[in-house]
């Protein structure tokens, strides 16, 4: 028998931690391989870790809640079998681990190493106030990561020695809820937010704090450029509007006006690859590949699943992908490989009403265009007639590091192009 450790897998890309959100085993409690043991979540994917070894769980590492990095230790194991090496494992032990996801085991303790920051860190510390003594770190042997402190800055600055303020005499326990602190630097104050009164304390865990470490991540590390264009989609309106009931009881899904979006983005990615690129550090990646992100919203969470070669499908194939994705994350029955690959972000904010708006990248991609809603207005047609028009709003943020105004340009005119130029006799849908 040998103690294992099982450890946060990577679910992802781009992925760098998770959330364990729940533990399916207790202390005690006799495992199989390939036993479920937690569930984890991250801002793009829910999924089970499964075990790595037959054996007794003898400590679980973290809690229900704790966010950690990938390669994280989650829990101990006592082994009744060797670890099977990766090249003997069959062919069906491997296809059952891919399709849960990726994991790992570490049998040894490392050397905790000397107390010293990356150039990155102490850079971060120094933008934001933060007293790195007050941190604990999560890397190797207790090192402070630049992930540490961006999460610290997501969740407000609240570090594992801040205390919660005891409540004064004017004030009881339920007036004082939180407050969160950052370490003084010259000019610089607190910051402090409490609530009052009657206020309704909602606890930033699970799947909303990944989001915010990744949205903070992206907004820090990516300079945001914005740009818009509005396309008439009079033509698009009606062709749409004629064949969509057809379509719905021929197919048995709706035909949106998303998937001729979808469409048109792709054939103007394929035409500008320069759009398809990710950065990456003394590089830049320009993907063969067109994968769509789309955006699909929860209650309570945004999803990015991936349509996987969307220019090599029809209109017809990215409106069954779009219907089948978003209700696999309306019932929770995504799996791992439905958000990988994505190149590109289209985000249908118009569904909810938005008319102009300026998206956050999904990191580590080049840029998201936002398609804001259909709006009939009054607009000036040749010979300065005015006509009721359909009007669309196309909104493009973009990573200035990769891309600039010029080639972004190009791209919209050509997405409007294309939306503007849809119509039965040059858009088939099959």
């Amino acid at each position: 028998m040998t103690i294992e450790k099982i450890i946060m897998p990577k679910l992802g890309e781009s992925v760098t931690e998770g959330t364990l959100s729940k533990w399916l085993i207790s202390v005690g409690d006799r495992v199989k391989k390939y036993d479920p043991l937690a569930e984890i979540i991250t801002d793009k994917v829910n999924a089970e870790v499964p075990s790595s070894f037959t054996g007794i769980i003898k400590e679980l590492m973290v809690g229900e809640g704790d966010t950690l990095p990938v390669g994280a230790a989650i829990c101990v194991i006592e082994t009744e079998l060797e670890p099977v090496i990766e090249d003997d494992m069959s062919s069906e032990g491997q296809k059952r681990v891919e399709q849960k996801v990726s994991f790992y085991h570490e049998g040894r303790k490392e050397p905790a190493l000397k107390l010293r920051y990356s150039p990155a860190v102490l850079k971060l510390s120094q933008e934001y106030g933060i007293d790195l003594k007050r941190v604990k770190g999560t890397g190797a042997g207790g090192r402070i990561t630049r992930k540490d402190l961006l999460q610290l800055v997501s969740s407000g600055g609240q570090t594992e020695q801040n205390e919660m303020p005891k409540p004064s005499a004017s004030h009881s326990s339920a007036d004082v809820v939180s407050e969160a602190r950052i370490a003084d630097t010259p000019g610089q104050k607190n910051s402090k937010i409490i609530a009052a009164t009657g206020d309704t304390e909602i606890p930033v865990t699970g799947l909303r704090k990944t989001i915010a470490a990744n949205m903070v991540k992206s907004k820090h590390e990516i300079p945001h450029a914005w740009m818009m264009v509005e396309a008439d989609v009079t033509n698009l309106v009606e062709y749409r509007n004629e064949i969509k009931t057809e379509f719905y009881q021929k197919e048995g899904f709706n035909l949106t006006f998303f998937a001729f979006i979808v469409k048109a983005v792709a054939q103007a990615l394929k035409e500008f690859p320069q759009m398809n690129a990710m950065w990456a550090g003394d590089k830049i990646i320009r993907k063969k590949e067109i994968n769509l992100s789309i955006a699909v919203a929860t209650e309570d969470a945004l999803f990015v699943p991936v349509i996987k070669h969307a220019d090599e499908k029809t209109v017809k194939g990215i409106a069954r992908e779009i219907s089948v994705l978003a209700e696999k994350v309306r019932t929770g029955t995504t799996k791992v490989e439905d958000f990988q690959g994505g190149t590109f972000t289209v985000n249908n904010t118009g569904s909810i009403g938005s008319v102009q708006s300026m998206g956050i990248i999904n990191y580590p991609q080049a840029a998201i265009l936002q398609v804001e809603s259909i709006i009939k207005r009054p607009v000036v047609m040749n010979q300065n007639m005015i006509a009721v028009r359909d009007m669309m709003n196309l909104c493009l943020s973009l990573d200035h590091r990769i891309l600039d105004g010029f080639i972004c340009g190009k791209f919209m005119n050509r997405v409007k192009e294309i939306l503007e130029n849809t119509t039965k006799d040059n858009t088939p849908i099959y």
